[in-house]
């Protein structure tokens, strides 16, 4: 396995291959993957770092999460023309086991936005949010990456929540978009200003509660500007994603103690039981226009080096997605 942390894998690291199925047994499915997911924790996958799953193996298909159309089924569970979700990797096609597959109710919404806000992306927002943060009306919460697919999610919330909502993002146009489209109260544009100085502004009463998705500066700025026993959501740290060995925590840390914080981790694996919970308010919530996703969809699997360099350039609006097939 290699060393390479995603983002600084070279270009050679990935191969298109074009490789022949393999039969479908008893309580197997094939699928005709549509659309698969880009997300920031594929680099990850790809080390061979201590991490909440095994990496993926040399020569091994790409980890990701997909939708697809069922084509042939030898199960009780699926039928040809379901369509599904789950770990179905980089691929136009696959053969996996019923187990592995959850169904989805292509006529609720496009399929594709079952990998975005009506999936892991947003079942990590709701529930990172909703039920660790649990923000409150009045309170101060600040999202990092609040433009991006879990952040965008969990910033709308905390605002549905009654909260006044601070939002971080890259450029003017992500700003924008969070003001102007999601109703945000602040943004601050971390390329272009001081964010410890800009915070501090936006937060003159300081922050309740902070959804964090990108660790290093940016929670460092935020620890320095916590309530007493004020809540830290940790979804993910990008900011570290190229140096997993060599992350370095914040050097205030030690404000967790003496502000009393309560600080927090957590993947969607503690939440895999609750997902009809998440899909309960979050359908009908994006329905009814209470609720806004983005995708930013890139064509050809071809493309998947690209799409994956580009999460970690910040080049993306929305969630980002890689159509494989169609």
């Amino acid at each position: 396995m290699t060393d390479y942390p995603g983002q600084a894998a070279p270009r050679d690291f990935w191969a298109l291959t074009c490789d022949p199925l393999r039969e479908c047994g008893d309580g197997e499915v094939v699928a005709a993957i549509d659309t698969v997911s880009i997300d920031p924790g594929m680099s990850g996958w790809i080390t061979n770092k201590r991490s909440y799953m095994p990496p993926v193996k040399p020569g091994g298909v790409m980890r990701a999460f997909g939708v697809g159309e069922l084509v042939e089924s030898k199960s009780d569970k699926f039928a040809v023309g379901d369509w599904v979700t789950g770990l179905t990797g980089v691929q136009t096609h696959g053969v996996f086991r019923e187990g592995h597959l959850r169904k989805i109710d292509a006529s609720l919404a496009p399929p594709q936005k079952f990998l975005s806000g009506l999936g892991m992306t947003g079942f990590t927002g709701f529930f990172g949010m909703s039920d660790i943060g649990q923000p409150k009306q009045g309170e101060t919460v600040v999202v990092s990456a609040a433009s991006g697919a879990v952040g965008s999610i969990a910033a709308q919330i905390a605002k549905a929540a009654g909260a006044r909502v601070i939002g971080i993002a890259g450029g003017p146009d992500k700003c924008a978009y969070l003001q102007g489209e999601l109703g945000l109260d602040h943004a601050i544009d971390y390329k272009n200003c001081n964010v410890g100085e800009a915070l501090a502004q936006a937060c003159p009463d300081e922050i309740d509660l902070y959804f964090d998705n990108v660790g290093g500066e940016t929670l460092e700025a935020v620890l320095g500007l916590m309530k007493y026993q004020g809540r830290i959501v940790v979804c993910g740290a990008i900011s570290q994603y190229d140096d997993f060995a060599g992350a370095q925590g914040p050097a205030n840390f030690m404000s967790v103690v003496t502000h009393s914080l309560s600080l927090r981790g957590f993947t969607m694996a503690d939440y895999m039981h609750r997902v009809p919970e998440a899909l309960d308010w979050l359908v009908p919530a994006w329905k009814e226009g209470r609720l806004k996703m983005r995708e930013h969809v890139v064509e050809g699997i071809e493309h998947f080096p690209d799409a994956f360099d580009m999460i970690f350039r910040g080049e993306n609006h929305g969630k980002l997605l890689l159509k494989v097939n169609g």
